[in-house]
């Protein structure tokens, strides 16, 4: 329910004219001048092709009078010269003038066009890495990279029709309303607005119409989208509880809700065509009975019949145009207005004004009574207060949500505290820039997700301009070198979808070359090892006591056992520290720390009788 509120929240706004105007510098680029004047270009051979098309009627006006033997006022001409002339080199040469032409200004407009679309794309996909934690938790990814790919679509649809269709419809309506006025009187002229003015209301307002039934089609299309990308990522779970059929038909459920949408927009369109077609035909039934009837009463040649037939058909092709034109850009601007809305969304973490980077030192870590809550009605952390010492070991543990894993977020700044503050080397990580940090702080976390690309890109993530052999000593100092050199690929293996194709041992020990290779002076253990058996642990443990050598580590673990080693370790209880102390001293206070020491311990024992009874049966 949250995410379809939020979705309605990004559609319901802004207006057309709003989001024009956004779009608008995107168009007419202020520090782009080479842009600019291709712009004009590109508006001065559009204004030269109206020219050309016009003249196309008086070609075919002049012929016929010739050929219907009026007086024209015209030097006498031989008719086989004429006729071929007129036809053959006027008619062709204006054509091609035309087309060549538009030709010309749909190339100097090309680089305009993709200039927006790249730019607007990449400034909404900088925004998005900058929307808070909370943002992206609230957000389904299928659904915020089809918002992404349908507005980035919009834009060329936009910057093309509103810059190269829309003027010259203007200008060509213009141009021919003179001609009408000249030639044949102001009622011609009224007949023909009163067509343009019928046709334009109807198109805009059934246009409108369908517009709505456009937003329905995009929500359910996206939430099938969604549907389906939240499916393939969880495919192992799918597996694991054989529901394949019921994501088909939760699947299908909002492909039924596409597939209505997508039926009435069909039958709209058709509506709206028979309607544009019964309102033109009618403007172009007056108009030639008005012309027939002044050709039967001397007021104008068999010509000027031709010609006010002429001019009606190719007033009738950008008419069209409109009615497409505008239902492009109709459509495209509710795409548009979700992408706007995106790129409205507040930045919950900004850097606070005048912000400098963080002037790291002996790297110690101090929260002074931090406060934190998700939502009101959710506090989490309620006055934590503890130091971890330049180049020390402290250890957070404690019940399933007690707070830890929000320790090591709000260390990172993913969110804002609610009171107190968090400092390094004495500085407020408030006040400082996030990328630097961020920069000081390497993170092995318990669910490690890795890129759907190549072991050796996923090692040098933790540093892009790092070298081949300095990834491969990452990589045998978090003990995977043997592993990845014994397959076929090497470090040019794939590792699949969030790394499905490696186990959870190999991922952690790619996420610990990772952090390895960008060295930094403060490390944060999330839970490393809790996800992995007891061997593996203990391996995994080794290399990351290597790691955390000389560096200021954070350890936030479920495993009492990886943790007794630390110089200190922080008991959290709801949001509040209980107990704190060296292994020792907590067993010896008979505390939350024992029970849950003892309760492991004695599920521990369990898993190994359990091991031990699976051996002798083997044998």
């Amino acid at each position: 329910m949250q995410n379809s509120k939020n979705t309605n929240d990004l559609i319901e706004e802004p207006s057309v004219i709003t989001t024009v105007l956004k779009l608008w510098p995107f168009i007419w680029p202020r520090d782009h001048p080479d842009l600019k004047r291709r712009v004009f270009f590109a508006l001065l051979f559009l204004v030269a092709a109206k020219l050309a098309t016009a003249l196309v009627p008086f070609l075919f006006k002049f012929v016929t009078d010739v050929l219907a033997e009026n007086d024209l006022g015209l030097p006498m001409v031989p008719l086989f010269m004429l006729t071929p002339l007129m036809l053959i080199v006027g008619f062709i040469a204006m054509r091609i003038l035309t087309n060549g032409f538009n030709q010309l200004r749909d190339a100097l407009f090309a680089r305009v066009g993709q200039h927006a679309v790249r730019q607007l794309a990449f400034i909404t996909f900088t925004h998005i890495h900058k929307l808070s934690l909370r943002f992206h938790l609230e957000r389904r990814t299928g659904g915020l990279s089809r918002v992404i790919e349908r507005g980035t679509k919009g834009i060329e649809s936009i910057v093309r029709y509103t810059i190269l269709n829309s003027l010259p419809v203007v200008l060509e309506f213009a141009l021919y309303a003179g001609i009408f006025y000249y030639y044949f009187g102001f009622f011609f002229v009224v007949v023909i607005a009163i067509t343009v003015v019928l046709y334009s209301v109807y198109t805009v307002k059934t246009s409108n119409w369908r517009a709505i039934i456009r937003r329905d089609m995009n929500l359910a299309d996206t939430a099938a989208h969604s549907k389906a990308v939240d499916s393939l990522l969880n495919y192992e779970t799918v597996k694991y509880f054989g529901n394949e059929a019921g994501e088909a038909q939760r699947f299908d459920r909002s492909m039924q809700q596409y597939e209505g949408a997508a039926i009435k927009s069909t039958t709209s369109l058709g509506w709206l065509n028979f309607g544009q077609t019964t309102i033109f035909a009618v403007g172009m039934l007056i108009s030639m009975l008005l012309s027939a009837q002044a050709v039967q009463s001397g007021d104008q040649t068999i010509g000027d019949f031709v010609l006010i037939h002429l001019f009606l058909m190719q007033l009738a092709q950008p008419l069209n145009y409109i009615g497409g034109v505008y239902r492009e850009i109709r459509q495209s601007l509710t795409d548009l207005e979700v992408m706007f809305a995106l790129l409205d969304a507040p930045i919950e973490v900004a850097d606070a004004p005048g912000a400098v980077a963080l002037k790291l030192d002996a790297g110690d870590i101090r929260f002074n009574d931090v406060y934190f809550h998700y939502g009101p009605d959710r506090p989490i952390l309620k006055g934590i207060s503890f130091e971890v010492p330049a180049g020390q070991t402290i250890a957070i543990v404690g019940p399933s949500g007690a707070g830890k894993s929000t320790i090591s977020r709000l260390l990172y700044r993913f969110y804002n505290l609610k009171g107190g503050s968090i400092t390094i080397d004495g500085q407020n990580i408030e006040e400082v820039q996030q990328d630097s940090l961020r920069a000081a702080i390497g993170m092995v976390p318990q669910d490690t997700v890795l890129f759907n690309d190549t072991i050796g890109y996923n090692i040098g993530y933790g540093r892009l301009n790092a070298t081949n052999a300095e990834i491969a000593t990452a990589a045998k100092l978090a003990s995977i070198y043997k592993f990845i050199v014994s397959l076929p690929r090497g470090f040019e293996t794939e590792v699949g979808e969030r790394g499905l194709k490696l186990s959870g041992g190999e991922k952690q020990r790619v996420a610990i070359a990772r952090t390895i290779l960008k060295s930094p002076p403060i490390l944060i253990l999330d839970e490393a090892t809790s996800a992995l058996d007891t061997r593996t642990e203990q391996e995994i443990k080794s290399a990351l006591d290597l790691v955390s050598q000389n560096r200021t580590t954070l350890v936030i673990a479920h495993r009492l056992s990886t943790v007794i080693d630390a110089d200190e370790i922080i008991v959290l209880d709801a949001g509040r520290i209980s107990e704190r102390g060296t292994h020792q001293v907590l067993l010896s206070q008979n505390g939350l720390y024992k029970s849950m020491w003892n309760r492991q311990q004695a599920m521990s024992d369990a898993e190994k009788k359990l091991r031990d009874l699976v051996e002798v049966d083997r044998i």
